[in-house]
């Protein structure tokens, strides 16, 4: 599996942590976010990642910003991109199940380096269940 992963100034720990975990699972990991906590603009850092969702060299995105919408709605202008913006494991879970989703967005003020940490295993974890979801999928993009 291979995963990109982007933030700003405010997810700098969050995504240590998170490629912690994923180097843990031997998952081949593109880095494209800050290391400091100087206040950047956040779609510097996720361009590069939902580009390389959008041109599928990488299965899945991870993108971390204060609230997690600047950083969904950058991803989400890529046609292939599913940006969800989750701070529960229910709705990663969801967003996967149901919507296929294919960037992870975290908002790093409203939740906690745990709380991430599952949500990260959850959405790389869980599979798409198509059928009924899947209509609903393809009517997503503008093309």
């Amino acid at each position: 599996m291979k995963i990109a992963i982007g933030n700003d100034h405010a997810g700098p720990a969050y995504k240590e942590a998170i490629v912690n975990f994923l180097n843990s699972k031997k998952i081949t990991i593109f880095n494209y976010g800050t290391d400091t906590n100087d206040s950047v603009d956040y779609p510097d850092f996720i361009h590069p990642v939902a580009s390389d969702v959008a041109s599928s060299k990488v299965d899945f995105g991870i993108i971390i910003c204060g609230s997690g919408n600047g950083a969904a709605m950058t991803a989400n202008k890529y046609q292939e991109v599913r940006a969800a913006l989750c701070w529960t494991k229910e709705i990663t879970e969801l967003a996967r199940l149901h919507n296929n989703a294919n960037i992870l967005s975290i908002p790093a003020r409203y939740t906690s380096i745990p709380q991430a940490i599952t949500m990260v295993k959850i959405f790389i974890n869980t599979d798409f269940e198509g059928g009924r979801h899947q209509k609903r999928v393809d009517k997503i993009s503008c093309i």
